[in-house]
């Protein structure tokens, strides 16, 4: 499946994009997710961080950076602000 895929995205959007160009997207697209979902909850990076015992900067970085992320910090996230987490494969 991973191999057909990755055929898919090549011939969509070239040769160059690769696992690790794929798996930059995917971080990029949470990071950014997570920051709208923040600010339509109106809360700010302080008020989450507050709740989640953590710090601005953290919060900053998962937003940002979303490398490497446990589904159990997405999911307390969520919860920070009101929400919750669904993950879903088409």
């Amino acid at each position: 499946v991973q191999k057909t895929y990755l055929h898919y995205l090549s011939k969509k959007w070239g040769a160059a994009h690769t696992y690790s160009n794929l798996f930059r997207r995917i971080e990029f697209k949470i990071g950014v997710m997570l920051r709208q979902a923040r600010e339509a909850a109106g809360l700010t990076q302080e008020i989450v961080a507050k709740e989640l015992q953590t710090t601005k900067s953290a919060i900053s970085r998962l937003e940002s950076h979303a490398e490497n992320v446990r589904l159990s910090t997405l999911r307390k996230y969520a919860q920070a602000i009101g929400k919750s987490l669904h993950i879903q494969i088409d």
